[in-house]
């Protein structure tokens, strides 16, 4: 799944003649495209950066699993079962390749847990929509990983190693759920007339928070120039979101499926689709935590980790009795 970036301040963009040496040599590497590694000097912004945006990224892998879990003892066949298991199962792991990720910059996992319990960490305002029947599923595989896979390639050859590394693996990952998604939609439009209603209905309801997924338009986005710069971000909010209408619109005429866009339409001038306004209002509400299920799956995330206390407790003691055991073993480590 993907995190859009919710901007909390102002990062400015500095000159050359604005650095001190240190930045103008950090500068440098990135322009020549060498990676950054974690115990490389790097400036506090940048990694104030990172840390925020990787966070959000894995908090949304593990929210996400929240609308599709409800559905695992609904699915209609027991292949559909197993197949939507083994996503869910890859999507707790994304979060925590990511989680580790972030943990290479200085942040604790309990902090950015905690960060997100309290509200004051952000995911993914995507998954704060409810799944209403089995087309959901298909829609979220087919519109939101499939937004996912376009948003993080690029992250792939982003400045900062431990989080382009983590992505190659989960790019594979998303290929296979934006197959799964969209060969339910394919099952369900060559079926009945009412099963190709239900995915039309959840493409009509998915559509444009999918195309919010990719974060504000780039005039008011507050960090994407100075991301860009030091090539976290490669391409804009607004180039990622074209791509995905480019992408998806062949795609949904082949299901013979209908765009909810009524301005929808190809411009031979441009060689891209244009498509209607989005209802920005209706995305910072979702963030502020005024969604169909910001509530719920907040809470669904504070009980897990409420109802998880005694295992993890568990571990640390056993952690604790086994380097007691064998002090020589934890000297030598």
């Amino acid at each position: 799944m993907y995190a859009q970036l919710v901007d909390t301040g102002v990062t400015k963009v500095r000159s050359a003649e604005d650095m001190s040496d240190d930045e103008r040599s950090f500068q440098q590497r990135i322009d020549e495209g060498i990676r950054i590694e974690s115990k490389d000097w790097m400036p506090d912004a940048y990694r104030r950066t990172l840390v925020r945006q990787i966070s959000q990224h894995a908090h949304s892998e593990i929210v996400g699993q929240l609308p599709e879990g409800n559905w695992v003892t609904r699915a209609p066949t027991l292949e559909r079962k197993a197949v939507l298991l083994a996503k869910i199962q890859d999507e707790a792991g994304h979060g925590l390749y990511l989680y580790s990720a972030a943990e290479t910059l200085g942040v604790s996992r309990d902090q950015m847990l905690a960060d997100l319990h309290s509200g004051k960490a952000k995911y993914s305002s995507i998954f704060n929509y409810p799944t209403l029947n089995w087309a959901d599923i298909g829609a979220i595989g087919w519109l939101v990983d499939g937004s996912a896979i376009i948003n993080q390639v690029p992250l792939c050859r982003c400045s900062y190693g431990p989080y382009a590394r983590a992505m190659v693996r989960v790019c594979k990952e998303e290929s296979f759920h934006q197959r799964q998604g969209y060969d339910i939609l394919l099952k369900l439009c060559n079926g009945t007339p009412e099963q190709k209603q239900m995915a039309q209905d959840a493409l009509n309801r998915w559509w444009w928070p999918a195309l919010m997924m990719f974060g504000p338009s780039d005039a008011d986005s507050l960090h994407s120039a100075q991301s860009a710069q030091w090539r976290i971000k490669l391409f804009s909010n607004d180039a990622l979101r074209q791509k995905m209408v480019d992408q998806t619109v062949p795609q949904a005429e082949f299901l013979g499926l209908s765009i909810p866009d009524p301005d929808l339409k190809w411009n031979d001038e441009r060689g891209h689709y244009d498509f209607g306004a989005i209802d920005w209002d209706e995305f910072y509400n979702v963030i502020q935590g005024n969604g169909p299920c910001n509530r719920e799956r907040l809470g669904a995330r504070v009980k897990a980790w409420q109802d998880g206390a005694w295992f993890r407790d568990a571990l640390v003691a056993h952690a604790d009795k086994q380097s007691a055991a064998h002090p020589a073993e934890r000297q030598v480590a």
